[in-house]
This record gives structure tokens, sequence and C-alpha cells, in this order.
């Protein structure tokens, strides 16, 4: 699992069972029905923390299950609801529906919430079933299921300006000398394996939000080495901060890899504003390069900044020519979403299919979701049941594969004997 997905499973809370429940008191010998409801599941919910720029808490917790309903009581009590679960995640994050991907989320502001699953609605009590005919009901519902399900999720980082270059560049290097940022700094490839951030104050009014992105070789834009985390990342920011090794053997060379290898991901990516610094001035042998690096460039008509990152020269005009760029170029517009609610099928299909030891079994989404809310132990809860199945065209569609009296029917997890 790479430092920017992660892969959870989330589970909405259960409904509190409603009860059957009569009314009991001296003098009052015949008290009418008084079962209360059970309470709300608690809801899956997500909230953009601005405190977090990882998805690895992900990586050791990847249960997460809202609180189920309270049961109703006797004088129509309602149970209590259950507790949402928030679930904190930054500020970049989508959420995908797994295993086909399907975008259900895309929390990019500090704060914002989406409320992914809800929870199941309480059962209801006796006392809501009574009627003019029945006045004394033992029937009840238990509460609907909550909703489960695996989603992925994946971090693009929001930045004003990204730091791109290939491994060993010293793009950690560059950010921890002018944000409070500490990234992980060696001298070998692929030091940096989750995306930093950090705040650049470059004067008392001026401040930037820089993030140091893992490094790019080739053939990136296919998945391979880093790629596709530095370059989902590389979309959400506006300016980039292109830093090229001065040990290289060729500067130009590894400046165009990387515009390459940014075109073949998403051409998009190369209309947003570069400026390219060669970095390690401060060595002596890049020194000497100076110049005829410099021609080069120019050549091309590319502006290079000249930097060190260790020794800190050459930073603030890179900075500042940065903020200049950012003003022409705007705040980004991110589609951001609350995205509707992710809806559990409620389709009322059904199929009816033998099992190999010749009971039936029958599947169905709503109709599973109804048993699981049945009191089986209650005569008027089953008649209830099988008015539904009746109701659904289920009996029919028996009758027509041809069960038989005494022949077990599978719904969900529960076992039923057909009697014509």
């Amino acid at each position: 699992m790479f430092y920017d997905e992660a892969r959870i499973h989330l589970a909405s809370g259960r409904g509190g069972d409603g009860i059957v429940h009569f009314r009991r008191e001296k003098y009052v010998p015949r008290g009418g029905p008084d079962g209360g409801n059970g309470g709300k599941g608690g809801d899956i919910v997500f909230e953009v923390d601005e405190h977090l720029n990882s998805l690895s808490p992900f990586r050791r917790n990847r249960h997460f299950t809202a609180e189920d309903g309270k049961s109703g009581g006797g004088s129509d009590k309602t149970g209590a609801s259950g507790a949402d679960l928030v679930i904190k995640v930054p500020a970049g994050t989508q959420i995908r529906s797994d295993p086909d991907g399907e975008l259900l989320a895309d929390l990019t502001q500090v704060g914002q919430q989406v409320v992914l699953l809800r929870g199941g609605r309480g059962g209801r009590g006796n006392a809501r079933f009574a009627t003019a005919r029945n006045q004394a009901p033992r029937m009840a519902e238990k509460g609907e299921p909550g909703q489960e399900m695996w989603v992925r999720l994946e971090l693009r980082l929001i930045a004003d300006v990204g730091i791109i270059g290939l491994p060993n560049a010293g793009k950690s290097t560059l950010l921890a000398a002018v944000t409070n940022a500490r990234p992980k700094i060696a001298d070998y490839p692929f030091t940096t394996l989750q995306p930093n951030l950090g705040v650049a104050e470059v004067d008392h009014e001026l401040t930037l939000v820089l993030a140091d992105i893992p490094g790019l070789i080739e053939g990136a834009h296919s998945g391979v080495g880093l790629g596709f985390q530095f370059l989902r990342h590389v979309q959400r920011t506006r300016v980039l901060i292109h830093l090229l090794d001065g040990l290289s053997p060729d500067p130009l060379a590894d400046y165009t890899q990387i515009n390459a290898e940014l075109a073949l991901y998403d051409p998009a990516l190369l209309e947003k504003p570069q400026l390219v610094a060669l970095n390690k001035i401060d060595l002596p042998e890049v020194m000497d390069r100076l110049p005829e690096i410099e021609g080069q460039f120019r050549d091309h008509q590319i502006e290079l900044y000249s930097v060190s990152a260790l020794a800190r020269n050459g930073l603030r005009e890179l900075l500042y020519a940065a903020e200049r760029e950012l003003e022409q170029v705007g705040p980004m517009e991110i589609e951001a979403g609350e995205l509707p609610v992710y809806k559990v099928d409620q389709d009322q299909a059904f199929d009816v299919s033998r099992e190999p030891d010749g009971s039936w079994r029958v599947t169905g989404k709503a109709l599973e979701r109804a048993a699981e809310m049945t009191y089986w132990e209650y005569d008027e809860s089953v008649r209830r049941f099988q008015r539904l199945l009746s109701k659904l065209g289920v009996e029919a569609a028996l009758k027509e594969a041809g069960i038989e009296t005494g022949e077990t029917v599978h719904i969900g997890e529960y076992e039923l004997e057909w009697l014509n």
C-alpha cells in the first residue's frame, strides 16, 4: 500500500429494535400497546482535519463502525440514537468505492464534512401498529441493518507550490530550509516516501504552502516507481518549482524527462507555471559548470534560478518569483464535493434458485433486509413478512419453480418452511 492510499471497511450503526410492550398499571386492566421505537444507528462521517497531512493512520486501523441505536422501551419511549462516527482525513482526500473506483466524495476544505453512510432507522414498536381493527398488536420491527462497504482513500495534496524533481535533487532539503516542515533527508534516492507540507513565511505579509512531492523516474506516467502518487499530487498545486540536481551529468535532460512524464500522464500539467532552479551551487564543481548550464537553458528560453537549499542561497528570490506566478494564476478551482450520500440498494428485485441439497434460496437486497428486521417469535410479525413475500411476487415465483410443501426456503440467514 502506497503512502497516499488506504483501503478501509466502513459500517454504519444498526437501528435499535422496536419492542412489543403493553401498559401495565394498577386499576388499568387492559392497558394499550406502548412499545417504543428503536433509536437510529450512527452515521459514518468524514471530516477534513487541518492537522493531518497523510493517510498513515489508516494503515493501523482499517475497520470503522458507528454505534448502534438503542432499543425502545415501555411507555412509548424511543431508544437513544447511536453516536455518529467522525473519521478525520487530510485536505485533498478522495473517497472511492472499492473495487469499482466510483468517486463518492472529494474533500478539499478544512472542516468540510460528508456523510458517507447513513445509520439504519430504528424499528417500530407495537404502539405504531395499533389500528381500530387490531388494538393490541403483538408485532414490532427490529432495527434496520446499517450500511457496509469497502472504500479506497486517495490523498492528493493541496498546496500553493509543488516542488518536483528527480530523486535526490534536494527537494526535502529545500522544503526544510524555507518552512517549518522536517522531512526525512538522506543522500539516496526515494528518501521521501510520503509527501510533506510546510508553510513558508517569506515576510510578515507573505506565506506560501509548499509540498515536497516524492521523486519521479522514467515511466512514472504508467505507475513505475512512485509515479501515480507523484503525479496525483502535482494536479493539486498551482505553481511548480522544478528543482534540478547541480551534480547531474545533464540537468537539461533531467528537466526534459520530468516534463515528458507530466505530459504523458496529463497534458494539462504542462500548463502550470514552472520555476526552474538549479540546486547545490554551494559546491565548487557545480559553480564551475554554472555558466555552461545557464547557457543551455537560455538557448531554450528557460529562465534558470541558481540556489543552494543546504546553504540557503537564492531561496528568497525563488519564493518571491513563486508568489508573482501565484498572483497571475489566481486561486485553484476544485470541484469539491459533498456528493450524494452512498445509497443502499433498495431494489425490490429478487432471484429464486435451487440449492445443491434440494432446498430453495431467495436472494434480493430489500427482501433480505426485511427478513433481518422481522421478529420471528411473534406470529403477527411473521404474517406481515408473508404478506410482503406475496406483494413482491416471491410466493408466485416459488410456486412456478415447483416448490413443494415442507421444503426449506433460505432468505439471508433465515430458514423458512414452505406451507401451501
